[in-house]
């Protein structure tokens, strides 16, 4: 049976569920619909024709080099297709965005046909994807004289390809639709439990929402067919938790406009709006697609005489409305005037200039962010190519300096790293620069997306400029389905072959690692000087500073080594006081949330970097704090050490690298042992006095600093979903942080989970030793609850048999995890025993393995989203309340919280994550880089 009669059983069956046919990227499938073109006779002919137009996917796959080589023989004359003219072979070349399609047109442009030559290089001119191979043909024609290749390199040089396109709309006509009211997590936009269908964007596309959204918006659409559909988070942030490319390419399949008609399903430009804005990374994802994310302000707070804000009975500021953004009503968004009006323009409802600068406007011109990145370099290219100046075209970086205004961390950080910035500038919050990326994280659910966007971008091979970069396992370790068994190994053989280091060997040379990203970044983060880039928003390293970022962002620093964002303003945490021996470090991470809102009333984290000075804490246990600063909204988080502490943090990560190099993890650029080496150096530097761990600068300005006091921590804290608050808005936040005394020691729990990246080793032993104590004092373990452990990687296993802390673990298991014969289904019930799951992410992402509906989790997770951990039931809402690994563990043993005296008395003489502020302040505080 031929590919072609597959793909026609496969539309079949995609039929029946109501989708389109499947866009192609296999090469003998083109190759087959080519031979049915050219047959005249052939009963596919007509549709092999719409397939080989509409139907096949660019950038470097398979199908887009079948396609191209067909095109180039239709403009040669060598074949002749009737609906397939030469003009209209090179407006399919155009939207096939680089790799083959550019090969082709290069060809065509340096050969000896004049004519061709001409209008190969007029639609040349219109391409930005163009990589060394391509510049480097394009520079030698140059060089041996050849005119067309001159006058490819002028217009580049012009930046023709974005002075050309037309200007935005001044004004843009809206009407909303409220999604939800409260935050919305990318979760309702992009539901984890469907990552596996994320790359066919169709189908995905259906599970956005629900049904009954995707009725409306499209009922909205059908009466205002001249306006953009505005998708509204009401009296919240829109696009918080995760950062998803899912997400908004679902919002732009429905609300969004066509990037290409010759290229199904690929959405660009929605607009959101939130009352609270747009989740920093969401608002990233946001441009990447060329989209308008709007700050609101439409609820604001009711404010008493002299200005203070007036508080409800729970303490709660009371908001009032200013504006109404109901579904269905019409506004006006003015571009030149960065306003928001009412539909006929009479009313200014609020500014949005946040959403129109320079950069911003600039993307929504090229059709996405990608356009822009390619194009400036390949603009500086080409001048440098000619000799000339680049023609000032793009807006240029903003760069905000303050004479005699120090540094903070992550200001230093940007400054070291920053590409393209006029020489002697000391840059400061506010600046949006190009900075080189060092590390670079992609990781399972959204890896085929990533790889999609390569191939959209042509990209073939990692830039060389990244330190090193890492393809994960952990988001689909829990279950080895039908779904991950035919998306996981294409995954890892294609990032394989790109260049990264890969949890799976495509060879099966060595055993597959299903390690959680975030703990493998970590380990491979080894300067505090790097920038980081992962596809995930915690990934929020205790070295250097990282961003999480969407598939796109991630795909982007593979192939350049680059990012360009604005340098975030920073509010500095401190910390004072002693911890209680019966406190965990996680209780000083929920209570610096709490004492913030405390302090400010409003959280001034969000969207900001979050410099805690954490002094005495390895990596290991620093990341937890890190870990959590996604929830608390921040756009990153850096870690200020001290140095002997940020010595042995290196040294930790030596080793597991080490590891991973004795597993045969390394490739022939021998990435991993270059990561060695240059922690050897950076060793070498804080020794030596030459380079001291990073610290800001004595007068760096802060946005606010918070300093927690942890003589007021005296019992453990949990993150609380309070799903039945009467205000919406106030669910699922992470804002809730309740002592555990508030539940009474009777809250029922049904299901207690320790795992995902917010755990350690530590908290491993900890599980190890409260099972010890509790036997020894009651003579035996129950559980009253199902207890699911899941630790984030192999070398933590492996160092907890060595320590005999697994054996304990393993000694009160009623079930532990085979990698020989894993999972194939999801687990949908749970006995009252413990689970010793396979390393990965488990519970906390969601997409395989679920607590039953309705269930009330205690977890250390950091997921309290509605249907994230676990979904509603017809009775009841489910409800996952975060917490310590300790407290965790207790009311699985209970089925219920503890009171404050059972929990102290069961972690009695345990080991717990301690902490204490550095006592004296570290040497070298002067900027070490200016």
């Amino acid at each position: 049976m031929s590919l072609y009669t597959d793909y026609l059983d496969e539309i079949g069956t995609r039929k029946a569920q109501g989708l389109s046919p499947k866009p192609i990227d296999d090469g003998a499938l083109v190759e087959e619909l080519v031979a049915q073109i050219k047959d005249a006779d052939s009963v596919y002919r007509a549709d092999s024709l719409n397939f080989f137009i509409y139907n096949t996917l660019p950038g470097t796959t398979s199908a887009a080099g079948v396609k191209a080589r067909f095109l180039k023989e239709i403009i040669l004359g060598e074949a002749v297709v009737e609906e397939i003219t030469p003009d209209f072979a090179f407006e399919l070349l155009s939207h096939m965005k680089g790799g083959p399609s550019v090969e082709v047109l290069l060809d065509l442009a340096l050969g000896e046909d004049a004519a061709i030559a001409a209008q190969a290089a007029d639609v040349l001119k219109t391409q930005v994807f163009l990589y060394e191979a391509d510049t480097d043909r394009l520079e030698a024609a140059y060089t041996a004289g050849n005119a067309v290749a001159k006058d490819i390199l002028e217009s580049y040089a012009k930046a023709e390809f974005f002075t050309k396109l037309p200007d935005i709309d001044e004004e843009i006509k809206v009407v909303t639709y409220i999604a939800a009211e409260g935050d919305i997590s990318t979760d309702l936009l992009s539901p984890g439990n469907q990552a596996h269908s994320r790359s066919d964007r169709e189908l995905h596309g259906k599970c956005m929402i629900s049904e009954k959204a995707q009725q409306e918006i499209e009922a909205l659409k059908l009466q205002h067919p001249d306006k953009r559909v505005m998708l509204i988070a009401e009296k919240g942030t829109m696009g918080v938790g995760s950062s998803r490319m899912s997400g908004v390419n679902n919002v732009a399949l429905w609300t969004g406009k066509q990037a290409s008609p010759y290229v199904p399903f690929v959405n660009i430009a929605p607009v959101v709006a939130g009352t609270n804005g747009i989740s920093p990374i969401f608002l990233t994802t946001v441009g990447v697609t060329g989209g308008i994310g709007l700050d609101l302000k439409n609820w604001v707070k009711k404010v008493d005489a002299d200005g203070k804000p007036i508080l409800n009975n729970d303490g709660n500021p009371i908001l009032e409305q200013k504006y109404s953004v109901e579904t269905g009503t019409v506004l006006t968004i003015n571009t030149r005037s960065k306003k928001l009006y009412s539909e006929d323009g009479s009313e200014e409802l609020t500014d949005v200039s946040s959403a129109f600068t320079p950069q911003k406007v600039e993307f929504m011109k090229a059709g996405g962010s990608y356009a822009i990145v390619f194009g400036k370099k390949l603009q500086n290219f080409a001048a440098e190519t000619l000799g000339v100046e680049p023609t000032p075209v793009f807006a240029p970086s903003r760069e905000i300096s303050h004479e005699g205004q120090g540094l903070t961390a992550v200001e230093k950080i940007f400054n070291k790293n920053a590409v393209g910035v006029s020489d002697g500038k000391v840059l400061h919050a506010g600046s949006d620069v190009r900075v080189k990326v060092n590390i670079v994280g992609s990781q399972d659910t959204t890896g085929l997306m990533t790889s999609q966007e390569l191939e959209a971008m042509a990209a073939t091979v990692i830039s060389p400029t990244v330190d090193g970069a890492y393809q994960s396992g952990c988001h689909t370790a829990s279950v080895w389905d039908k779904k991950a068994q035919a998306n996981i190994p294409r995954l890892m053989k294609f990032m394989n072959n790109f260049g990264l280091i890969t949890a799976r060997d495509p060879q099966g040379v060595y055993h597959s690692m299903t390690d959680v990203i975030h703990k493998v970044l970590n380990d491979i983060t080894v300067d505090d000087w790097d920038i980081i880039i992962g596809g995930d928003s915690h990934t929020r390293m205790s070295k250097g500073v990282a961003f999480g970022a969407d598939s796109g962002t991630v795909a982007l620093a593979l192939a350049t080594g680059e990012a360009t964002m604005p340098i975030p303003e920073s509010v500095k945490v401190t910390f004072k006081g002693a911890m209680k021996d019966h406190m965990d470090f996680r209780d000083v991470v929920h209570a610096t949330q709490a004492q913030m809102l405390k302090q400010f009333g409003d959280n001034v984290f969000q969207g900001r970097v979050i410099e805690v000075h954490i002094g005495t804490l390895l990596a290991d246990q620093a990341f937890t704090f890190t870990d959590w600063t996604a929830e608390m909204k921040a756009k990153a988080s850096i870690c200020i050490s001290q140095d002997e502490t940020l010595i042995g943090s290196l040294e930790l990560a030596k080793s597991r690298i080490k590891v991973m190099i004795d597993k045969g993890m390394d490739n022939e650029a021998q990435t991993l042992q270059g990561l060695i080496d240059k922690a050897d150096k950076r060793i070498a530097e804080i020794r030596s006095g030459e380079k001291p761990a990073l610290t800001p600068d004595d007068n760096a300005k802060y946005f606010a600093e918070v300093v927690v006091d942890l003589d007021e921590i005296d019992e453990p804290m949990i993150a609380d979903p309070d799903v039945n608050n009467a205000d919406v808005s106030k669910r699922y936040t992470h804002d809730t942080i309740r002592p555990v005394s508030y539940y009474g020691g009777d809250k029922k729990v049904d299901l207690g989970f320790v795992g995902s990246c917010m755990v350690h080793k530590g908290d491993m032993k900890i599980v190890a030793q409260m099972l010890k104590n509790l036997e020894k004092a009651q003579g035996k373990v129950e559980f009253n609850a199902p207890l699911v452990v899941a630790a984030p990687t192999y070398n933590i296993i492996d160092e907890l048999k060595a320590e005999g802390d697994w054996e304990i673990l393993q000694k009160y298991s009623g079930f532990e995890f085979d990698d020989l014969m894993p999972k194939s289904a999801a687990r949908t019930e749970y006995e009252n025993i413990l689970y010793l799951e396979r390393p990965g992410c488990n519970l906390c992402m969601g997409n395989q393995e679920k607590a039953a509906k309705g269930d009330t989790v205690l977890a250390t997770s950091t997921r309290l989203f509605q249907g994230r951990v676990v979904e509603d039931s017809e009775e009841k809402k489910g409800e996952s309340l975060l917490a310590s690994t300790p407290v965790v563990v207790l009311s699985a043993i209970l089925g219920r919280t503890p009171s404050v005296e059972e929990y102290k008395s069961a972690v009695e003489g345990i080991d717990l994550t301690k902490f204490a502020p550095p006592l004296e302040k570290p040497a070298g505080s002067r900027s070490a880089h200016f």
